[in-house]
């Protein structure tokens, strides 16, 4: 028997932290519920710096010219269900710095199934109860802070 690779979905999605450094994620309640960085997958002839900051207005009514976009820090390959369909989401992560200012969810154009928005200190996401994707966030925020965008992405799981 052999089995296939689902086909490919490419993703950006961005690591957004106010001057606080705090980080905002979004609440889904989907799959039991999660909280996850904003972004989704890439258009037709789009690039991930382009798709990361069209996301931040789709989904936060951010203008693209309040985001200060970094490097690339991470990036994760996952299989799961999109519209019951199972492809393979390749996810490339971004460095997004914003004024909170900026967020403004009642400009989104396409807010998806987002139940909310909400800034987390490290130390609330390190000490979180609930799921958060991806996994190691924490450290990889922290990490960034200390040291800089890594000289290679990070690979999460």
């Amino acid at each position: 028997m052999t089995t296939s690779t689902p086909p490919l979905r490419e993703a950006a999605r961005a690591i957004v932290l106010d001057a606080e450094d705090r980080i905002l994620l979004l609440r889904y309640d989907e799959n039991g519920g999660f909280w996850a960085t904003p972004g989704g997958s890439l258009e037709d002839g789009e690039d991930h710096a382009t798709a990361t900051l069209r996301e931040l207005r789709e989904e936060l009514g951010i203008d693209a010219k309040a985001v200060e976009l970094g490097a690339q820090l991470a990036e994760r390959s996952q299989d799961h269900l999109v519209r019951g369909r199972e492809v393979r989401q390749v996810e490339k992560y971004f460095l997004a710095r914003v004024r909170a200012a900026d967020v403004n969810p009642a400009h989104a154009t396409q807010p998806d199934n987002i139940r909310e928005h909400r800034w987390w200190t490290i130390a609330e996401l390190c000490a979180a109860q609930e799921t958060v994707y991806p996994v190691g966030l924490a450290d990889l925020v922290t990490a960034t802070l200390k040291h800089g965008a890594p000289v290679r992405p990070v690979v999460l799981t």
